[in-house]
């Protein structure tokens, strides 16, 4: 727990100040991955469970291992678990796992903290990777304060607006090239009820730090908003933090599907794969399911960019990349999975053996000029690319900030505070508590941050 008399020494800081990160390992109840640890010819891998990592666990055997004679040892879990699990690993640099999936929220947290191993060594050595075609907003994030590179992609997505074509015709309804949230309101407005039971728009409501608090802060920042000015002064009761708060608070409640307040990411794309819905702000990822040929609205969804008010653009970056240990013992076989995993030619594998949908996109410039990849991707590849080519994680809104990020800080603590204030946002999506009160708790748990802070 933090005392509010005063500013602990910054190495006291960096570990006890990083909550939900370190949380298992605070506890005293770290937990090896069994067996003997990575060496000779093997290394191990932490991964999150997620479909793509999946395949890539499915495809290495017979094609890593079979060309390189390294063996690949995976550890595959939840997010929530695999966070955990990497965190107790990486902060103790037990060396268990050479390597692991980790954010751009994570890696520059780790860069600073000495736990990643840096990758500049192996990219200037390996011409072949082509790291100038891994697009620059991937590249920003994976880099740490020092300037070097910490992280290499396997996929990266951004946000968008998605509508119903076919609804907006019936309606005589047009939506803008590159829409405004003031301009999505009222098409909202216009379109809700437009076919029995579709609501105007769906926005996450769900708490969670990567939840409700995502979509929420991109709003934030295009409405001139900001957690912390640069100074860390803590800002969630500014003009703007509460218009683009009451905002989206105000849109989803008139015109948002039903049951907001516990509609995350799955829900929303629930809602609007069975045409509960008119629009949807949310990742660039869901576009694949969308345009599955499974997928009952499969062609009839356009793509335009994220609103904005203040900002040229307002689109979130994300990216699960792979982060190397710094303690690993085998840094040079660890490199050849990483280069191998991130590459053109493991994204040529999974088209011509799997098939383009499910190539892991969104981090090379390359995979956009791809003619297999642009049919099987042809309604949303070039909104996608343009969305995260257009993510500015050091600049995303109208003044300097103190940390990178986006939809979030680049801070330890972020875990904790946003998780905190979204249930307050949650709450009064519910119409629980007013947006004021919602805000005034929130602005409180925000200025133990600054404490911390001020002054960096």
């Amino acid at each position: 727990m933090r005392t509010q008399s005063r500013r602990r020494p910054r190495a006291t800081l960096a570990m006890a100040a990083a909550g939900t990160l370190l949380a298992p390992l605070l506890s005293g109840c770290w937990v090896g991955a069994g067996g003997s640890g990575s060496g000779g010819d093997s290394i191990n891998v932490l991964m999150v469970n997620n479909p793509q990592m999946v395949e890539l666990q499915k495809l290495t055997a017979t094609n890593f291992t079979k060309k390189t004679g390294i063996r690949v040892n995976f550890t595959v879990l939840p997010e929530n678990d695999v966070r955990d699990k990497i965190s107790q690993d990486f902060a103790n640099q037990a060396g268990q796992y050479d390597v692991a999936t980790l954010s751009n929220y994570e890696i520059p947290i780790y860069a600073r903290n000495g736990w990643l191993h840096s990758m500049d060594g192996y990219v200037r050595g390996d011409t072949a990777f082509d790291q100038q075609d891994i697009l620059k907003p991937m590249r920003q994030s994976l880099t740490g304060d020092d300037g070097r590179l910490y992280g290499q992609p396997f996929y990266g997505e951004s946000s968008f607006l998605m509508y119903r074509k076919d609804v907006f015709a019936e309606k005589g309804l047009k939506m803008p090239a590159h829409p405004t949230w003031e301009q999505v309101n009222k098409l909202a407005t216009d379109v809700d009820g437009a076919q029995s039971g579709m609501k105007g728009i769906c926005l996450r409501g769900l708490p969670g730090w990567g939840e409700v608090m995502a979509p929420l802060t991109t709003v934030v920042n295009t409405f001139g908003g900001t957690w912390f000015d640069k100074n860390w002064k803590a800002r969630l009761d500014s003009p703007e933090f509460e218009k683009a708060t009451r905002f989206y608070v105000d849109l989803v409640r008139a015109h948002g599907e039903s049951g907001a307040a516990q509609s995350g990411f799955a829900e929303c794309l629930n809602n609007m794969t069975q045409g509960k819905v008119a629009m949807w702000y949310d990742a660039t990822s869901a576009a694949g399911s969308l345009e599955s040929a499974k997928s009952p609205v499969k062609g009839k969804i356009g793509y335009v960019p994220a609103p904005v008010e203040k900002t040229r653009s307002s689109g979130w970056l994300y990216t699960w990349a792979w982060g190397m240990q710094k303690a690993s013992r085998n840094p040079d076989k660890a490199w050849k999975f990483v280069s191998w995993a991130s590459s053109k030619e493991y994204e040529q594998l999974v088209g011509d053996t799997v098939g383009w949908s499910d190539v892991p996109a969104g981090k090379r410039a390359s995979t956009y000029t791809n003619p297999d990849y642009r049919k099987e991707a042809g309604a949303f590849q070039e909104m996608t690319r343009e969305a995260i080519e257009g993510a500015r994680p050091t600049d995303p809104g109208v003044q300097p900030r103190p940390a990178p990020g986006i939809q979030f800080v680049g801070i330890p603590e972020f875990t904790d505070l946003g998780t905190k204030v979204s249930q307050e946002i949650s709450a009064a999506i519910a119409g629980r508590q007013s947006v004021d009160s919602a805000l005034k708790k929130s602005q409180k748990l925000a200025e133990q941050i600054s404490k911390e802070y001020e002054g960096r």
